[in-house]
Order: C-alpha cells, then sequence, then structure tokens
C-alpha cells in the first residue's frame, strides 16, 4: 500500500469525526487503535488482571514512535503532562540574570513560567519581528512553532540559523505543530508538545525533546519515574537519574499512555508531508472562498461577528483572541471547509 493509499484508507477505518468539526487545534479526535487500547486497558484495571510494571511497555512505545514523529533518537525524548511543566523546566534552569526572548502573542503555558520568574530578564517582542530580534545578549529564544491564536507559523530554519549565530539557546513548543507540520526537532535545545491535539492522544500525554548529553537542564521535577529503573528507585537515596532524557520524566498516566502508544505508531507510519498537504490545502480553499490571501498553515483565524453561527449550523470550532479560529486535518474534506465558508459569509439561509 503506497502513501497516498495508506492515508486514505487509514482515515476510512480509523477515524469518526462527524462532519464539520473543524476543532483539532483544541482537541483531536482518537482513532479506532486508541480507543480500543484504553478499552482494554480500563478492562485490566477493571479486574486486576495485569500487575503495573506492565504498563511500562505504552510508556516506551509512547516515546519510540514520538521520535520517529520528530527525527529526534528515543533517548532524547521524555514524557511530560503539560507544556507548562516543561517551560518551567527551561525557566528554572536558567541562571539569575539570564535573558529570555519571546513573542508577545504567544500562548501562556509557554510564558507565564519565565514571566513568574523574577530571576530571568524577559523581553517580548511581535511574533514577525522575533527572528531579527534576535540578539547574541539573549540567553534563550522561547516561541510556539505554530501560534495557538491565529496558526501562524514561524519559519524553523531561519529560527535555528539565528539563534545558532546568537548562540542562544532555542525552546522550541510544537503543540499546534507536530501531527501535520513536518519537523525535525534535533535543532533546537528543547521542544515541548502536548499530544492530545493534532496527534489525537488522551489529555495529559506530552512530550519534551532534548539532547541528553547538553547537560544545562536540571531536573527540577525528579520522581520515581526519572530513574533508569523506575521500579528500583522507588525509595531512598542516593539520587539515581537515567542517563538519557527520562531524567526529565513525569509519573506516567496509565490510561493516557495506553492509548497514545498505538496511536502514535499509527502517526509515525504515515506520509507528514501529505498529511501537510491535505490540511493546508483545505485550510486555503477557506480562504479563498472568504477573499482571503492564501496561507502556509492548517489554522484559519477569521474576524467575523458571525462565529456563533458555526454552531448553529453545524461546524465545531473555537473563539481564540476575539476571532474564529477553524481547524483543517486529516480527517476533514472540502465538504467541511465549504460548510463553515457558506456560514462565514452568511450565505447559509440562516440567520
Amino acid at each position: 500500500m503506497d502513501p497516498v493509499e495508506s492515508l486514505d484508507e487509514v482515515v476510512r477505518q480509523q477515524f469518526s469525526a462527524g462532519p464539520g468539526y473543524l476543532n483539532t487545534a483544541s482537541v483531536g479526535l482518537p482513532p479506532k487503535v486508541g480507543l480500543s487500547a484504553l478499552h482494554e486497558h480500563l478492562r485490566v484495571w477493571e479486574n486486576g488482571s495485569k500487575l503495573i510494571p506492565a504498563f511500562d511497555a505504552d510508556v516506551e512505545r509512547s516515546r519510540s514512535a514520538y521520535a520517529r514523529l520528530v527525527e529526534v533518537p528515543t533517548s532524547w525524548v521524555a514524557i511530560i503532562s503539560q507544556v507548562s511543566v516543561a517551560s518551567g523546566l527551561v525557566a528554572s534552569s536558567l541562571p539569575a540574570g539570564a535573558r529570555v526572548l519571546a513573542a508577545r502573542e504567544d500562548f501562556t503555558s509557554l510564558l507565564f513560567p519565565f514571566l513568574a520568574d523574577s530571576r530571568l530578564r524577559v523581553r517580548t517582542v511581535p511574533l514577525q519581528r522575533l527572528i531579527d530580534e534576535i540578539d547574541p545578549r539573549d540567553d534563550l529564544v522561547a516561541v510556539s512553532a505554530v501560534q495557538s491564536a491565529d496558526g501562524r507559523v514561524i519559519d524553523t530554519d531561519r529560527l535555528a540559523e539565528a539563534a545558532r549565530k546568537a548562540k542562544a539557546r532555542t525552546y522550541l513548543d510544537v503543540t499546534q505543530a507536530v501531527g501535520w507540520l513536518p519537523l525535525d526537532l534535533k535543532r533546537f535545545d528543547i521542544t515541548a508538545c502536548g499530544a492530545y491535539k493534532w496527534l489525537c492522544c488522551p489529555r495529559g500525554t506530552g512530550f519534551i525533546t532534548t539532547d541528553p548529553d547538553d547537560d544545562w537542564l536540571t531536573p527540577r521535577f525528579p520522581g520515581w519515574y526519572s530513574g533508569e529503573d523506575p521500579w528500583e528507585t522507588l525509595y531512598g537515596p542516593p539520587l539515581r537519574l537515567a542517563p538519557d532524557a527520562r531524567r526529565f520524566n513525569v509519573s506516567p498516566p496509565w490510561q493516557a499512555m495506553a492509548a497514545a502508544a498505538p496511536t502514535l505508531e499509527l502517526f509515525a507510519g504515515l506520509d507528514r508531508e501529505r498529511i501537510r498537504s491535505h490540511s493546508v490545502s483545505l485550510a486555503n480553499h477557506l480562504r479563498e472562498r472568504l477573499n482571503m490571501p492564501p496561507s502556509d498553515s492548517a489554522i484559519v483565524s477569521v474576524d467575523t461577528p458571525r462565529a456563533e453561527a458555526l454552531l448553529r449550523g453545524g461546524v465545531t470550532a473555537a473563539v481564540r483572541a476575539g476571532r474564529a479560529r477553524l481547524s483543517f486535518f486529516i480527517y476533514n474534506a472540502v465538504a467541511d471547509s465549504e460548510r463553515a465558508a457558506d456560514l462565514l459569509a452568511g450565505t447559509d439561509g440562516r440567520m
């Protein structure tokens, strides 16, 4: 089965998205393999037929599949619960007086941990100026690969190169990117991803990537699951953390990881460039219908007084920063874009 056929077949067999679901940027819809694994996990939990250490396999499968998705070694991947945990890890690892450059419009789970740390000197600028504002005096550049509010995509090639020239470290939030936008994350010092959006995993699953040989990050939240063998590091000193990125692990949400493992393996086997092309083309179809210029994003942000008409007309979207936000993914079709365009343009006969 070639990649084109496999993507169409996967969508047909695995997803049950109803017409008009344009809200993956808020929460992705689970594939059947993930739901089946979750149901089985709940059955095992209910009858106690499996010992807890057996659940570790789901964590390792998830780490491995995520590593393939973002083109890093598995040893670079740790599990997190929320992006704010990763942001707090980065902020607290910086020395007092460190200079942080960030985008003013960015999501607060990225921004707040830096702004809350009085030891740091945080400078925010408009996203469109961020790369040009990178300065050799900056210690860290923190930004989202794709903006949550409006879907703007930062040029990650330019970002990585500008930061390298300035000798500034980089922290990239890829929550709104991984799943539809192919990325090679080896070029960034640390990245964070909440997997419940474009990776269609349960809430509470997430990942960071970082080179474990680069020791600038300090494990600020180590626990029993940060050890080389968590079942041998349950009690007492000395400190014995995993030698790779697992030293940044948080304790795993077992049920969520049971569903995440087969879901991430499913996405790791798909043609990511075709997913990007499909998603962006649908978004651009809506933009064309609304007389908006084309973009490179799967997210469309519309300044409209008719946002409520979307829900009344059977389109599930979100309102972010005062604008309607519509997001397109593999389980969407041209009919979804057409329906949204009619509702936003007021040509569907509804008031």
